[in-house]
């Protein structure tokens, strides 16, 4: 657990203070597990820096692994729990192996997608925020936070703890924008891997795995989404600002809200059109076998009819007739033979004319 002061300045403390700064607020990060392990202690730092405690329920949630993206608020503190979209281990090896392009690799890629939550308990001058054990969102405004306090940073400090969280969202809606061109190149892999003949059985478990993956990353965007519209509704609903800079910051809380909400939508967008076009790989792939078993069935059947002449033909002068005409000729066989291939070149050539022979246009 890493505790900062945030104000003119971004002060790393070695724990919780006794007492708020006189101006600014604080930043307590702490890991899922760490949170588990301190929590009395957090809870202890938290009743006396802000006059209350996290609620048992709220507690639970910041250490449910599995829980959705959602809103909560007490009259003394706001709960925003959010589940990133990042990749993990093992993803960037599989983005590198470009040659094995397969539905296998797509999903394994999906289901490498890391969607751990990480919770936010707002309180006016303190906020609380636990990460999972490999988060690299907290070490990433860490640094970024210290080279802005240095002059180094393009933007300056968040004003409030709010501010620092809908940063600290925007930054996770944003990495997934770092998995597009991954998710994009596995998919196009499947779809290449449907549409492509291969004397192999497809691995229809495994596409049905990935199609399921997606199906889970679009609804953890709908929760993202549903989470940030009730913070929005929920900022709505404060008390108005007394001055002028209160007024300006709750605005430009607004507007990140809106853009982090924004963003939110662009990724919920991406994963539809990733969704539907594995849905129409699936199709495609469909209808280019149901072709394929079209032009056989048509090949096979003009075959026959070329050949059920000529089996007739066959058949009459295999009778058991003495009286059979050209059967005692010695140019019999010559003519029979040579009508046979008549009608077949006849047929052939009538069928390849029709276009039932060779490749469909």
């Amino acid at each position: 657990m890493r505790v900062f002061h945030i104000h003119e300045s971004f002060t790393e403390l070695p724990g919780p203070p006794a007492t708020l700064p006189s101006a600014g607020y604080l930043w307590i990060a702490s890991g899922r597990r760490e949170f588990e392990v301190e929590q009395a202690q957090v809870q202890a730092a938290l009743q006396q820096l802000t006059g209350g405690q996290l609620v048992d329920l709220h507690t639970s949630d910041l250490l449910n692994n599995q829980l959705p993206s959602h809103f909560d608020y007490t009259s003394w503190y706001d709960l925003m729990v959010f589940r990133r979209l990042a990749a993990g281990s093992g993803t960037a090896s599989m983005f590198l192996d470009e040659d094995r392009g397969t539905v296998s690799t797509a999903m394994a890629a999906l289901q490498a997608i890391d969607t751990s939550p990480v919770g936010f308990a707002v309180f006016d001058r303190v906020l609380l925020s636990v990460h999972p054990a490999d988060c690299q969102a907290r070490d990433f405004f860490i640094t970024r936070l210290m080279q802005i306090a240095q002059g180094t940073g393009t933007t300056r400090l968040p004003p409030s703890p709010a501010d620092l969280m809908l940063r600290m969202i925007n930054h996770l809606v944003d990495s997934y924008l770092e998995l597009r061109r991954l998710l994009t190149r596995q998919l196009t892999a499947l779809q290449q891997d449907l549409l492509t003949p291969r004397r192999r059985p497809m691995n229809w478990s495994a596409l049905l795995e990935s199609r399921n993956s997606l199906h889970l990353l679009e609804d953890i965007c709908e929760d993202q989404r549903s989470a940030m519209q009730e913070w929005i509704d929920a900022m709505a609903e404060w008390p108005p600002a007394t001055d002028k800079i209160a007024r300006r910051e709750v605005e430009l809380l607004e507007v990140r809200s809106r853009d982090v909400l924004e963003h939110i939508e662009r990724v919920l967008s991406h994963v539809r059109r990733l969704e539907a076009s594995a849905e129409g790989a699936v199709q495609m792939h469909f209808s280019a076998q149901s072709q394929r078993t079209n032009d056989i069935m048509r090949t096979l059947t003009v075959l026959t009819a070329i050949f059920l002449p000529l089996n007739l033909i066959t058949g009459i002068f295999g009778m058991n007739f003495e009286a059979l005409p050209l059967m005692h000729s010695a140019r019999g066989f010559w003519i029979a033979f040579g009508i046979m291939v008549g009608v077949g070149v006849g047929l052939g050539l009538f069928f390849w004319r029709k276009r039932y022979i060779g490749t469909s246009r």
